[in-house]
């Protein structure tokens, strides 16, 4: 990693050479996953948009990448939501305030907030899809006025998957928004009282105006075609729905090919897509 001197402004610098940020909190989320705030030891703001990702790397390590999991509107920091999965994600639980990050980026496609002005949105996500989604749902908290009724689903396997626990009763008992929130099962010693069902189950009971809304998906790829689905009884067509694609992005600029969807990358092209533009290509959904 290299070390930004004096004046350097990093967001520019940051496309080909990870540029070291510091961790100034630590959280746990659930037993895998790990809440990271990040902030620049020189005053700057990431830049990013929502929806958009990072490469993170460690000194002797890989790179991976990970959504920004925070809105631009909460300027001097950017958090992270990290699940233990390798040899990278495994050094990042170890770990805590004052350590050093090589961050690159921000990289991607992000949610257009501007052509969701005006329109009612419905925010979908599963598992760590809920994430990335953070970095919407902050943003609409943030521009209240710039949207119409802002509606929250989320879904996790169990309770003890559920990731911003507390956020998302904040979010429940806010007049800003409507958030409903579910898991796929619940054992009776877990003491959960809460919705249990596939995130669909929340789907089918809502009272949409289809020309209104605005539909953002993200979560598990095996959880698109199913909520589509159920999008579609509403009336909401694919080219009012938004879906954020998982791939492997190694290079994040779009020269290593590792994300490609027959002619897009991943990276560059994505990882936000309209799903009109990817709903026919091979191994997209």
């Amino acid at each position: 990693m290299c070390a930004a001197p004096d004046a350097f402004d990093e967001p520019a610098a940051m496309t080909y050479a990870p540029v070291n940020w510091t961790v100034t909190a630590v959280s746990d989320l659930t037993p895998a996953e790990k809440l990271f705030r990040v902030a620049s030891p020189h005053g700057v703001d990431l830049g990013h948009k929502p929806g958009q990702f990072v490469q993170v790397s460690l000194p002797g390590l890989t790179e991976a990448p990970i959504s920004v999991a925070s809105s631009p509107t909460r300027s001097g920091h950017f958090d992270l939501g990290v699940r233990r999965v390798g040899t990278l994600t495994d050094a990042m639980h170890t770990l805590k305030s004052g350590d050093e990050i090589g961050i690159r980026g921000p990289f991607g496609s992000f949610f257009d907030v501007e052509k969701m002005a005006g329109r009612d949105l419905l925010l979908i996500s599963g598992g760590c899809g809920l994430a990335p989604m953070r970095s919407l749902i902050q943003y609409c908290e943030d521009r209240r006025e710039a949207f119409g009724s802002v509606t929250i689903l989320y879904g996790a396997k169990s309770p003890e998957d559920m990731l911003f626990k507390d956020e998302i009763e904040a979010w429940k008992n806010s007049d800003h928004f409507v958030c409903e929130s579910t898991v796929d099962e619940a054992d009776e010693e877990s003491g959960y009282t809460g919705h249990v069902g596939l995130i669909t189950t929340l789907i089918a009971p809502l009272e949409i105006d289809a020309d209104k809304t605005l539909a953002v998906v993200v979560g598990p790829p095996v959880m698109y075609r199913f909520v589509i689905e159920e999008l579609a009884k509403k009336g909401v067509t694919e080219d009012r729905i938004v879906v954020s694609l998982e791939r492997y992005m190694r290079c994040g600029v779009g020269k290593c090919g590792h994300c490609t969807i027959e002619h897009l990358y991943c990276c560059i092209d994505g990882p936000v897509f309209w799903l009109n533009e990817v709903s026919s290509l091979r191994g997209a959904l």
